[in-house]
């Protein structure tokens, strides 16, 4: 316990340090669904490089969501107003309205400057805001227990981020495909490091 305590307060102090030197997130472009997720995860070392251990959600979950919220980069939303993740405003001045939406329709999906400050925003939702109380709650457990955080589990706890039932499922099915595109591409690596022995 000791230990964790003492490792988390080194961690803590290092994001906060690295926050202060006022690095800038990496721009995020790509062509295909692995160098989304690529691009991606960089946006994530990037931001939990200067987060502190606790506030951090799962890559895997994080990933997984984006692509299932923004069909891997390419949706509307995605190309026209930086966001990955469907988070809307009430200010109709910063966001999009969707296709087929009258304009008296309150509220519209929130413009970024960048993705990656979506994916902030999608972690500051999720750390802070009131709708998503279990998933902090489930964290901090796990965390304390010195448990890898399963991301398998922590979505189960988002009943507010969709008006889909099934949204866990998606998700999780989701998780599962992104698997799928960076084992291909491990065995595309093996296999030419093969050819070219």
């Amino acid at each position: 316990w000791t230990l964790q305590e003492y490792k988390t307060d080194i961690e803590t102090k290092h994001a906060l340090w690295a926050k202060d030197l006022g690095l800038h997130a990496p721009t995020m472009s790509y062509k295909t669904n692995l160098q989304f997720v690529n691009e991606l995860k960089k946006c994530v070392d990037f931001l939990n490089f200067q987060t502190p251990p606790n506030l951090r959600v799962p890559i895997d979950m994080l990933v997984a969501q984006a692509v299932l919220e923004s069909g891997w980069g390419t949706s509307r939303f995605a190309e026209e107003a930086n966001n990955l993740f469907g988070i809307r405003t009430w200010d109709k001045d910063k966001g999009v309205l969707p296709i087929g939406m009258s304009e008296k329709t309150p509220w519209r999906v929130r413009s970024f400057e960048t993705k990656c400050d979506s994916v902030q925003e999608y972690m500051n939702l999720l750390n802070y805001h009131s709708a998503y109380v279990d998933f902090r709650e489930l964290r901090t457990k796990m965390f304390k227990n010195n448990e890898k955080l399963d991301a398998r589990k922590l979505i189960k706890t988002l009943h507010a981020f969709s008006t889909t039932a099934d949204y866990d499922k998606r998700v999780i099915n989701m998780m599962n495909q992104v698997d799928e595109v960076l084992m291909n591409e491990d065995w595309k690596k093996v296999d030419s490091e093969i050819q070219i022995e």
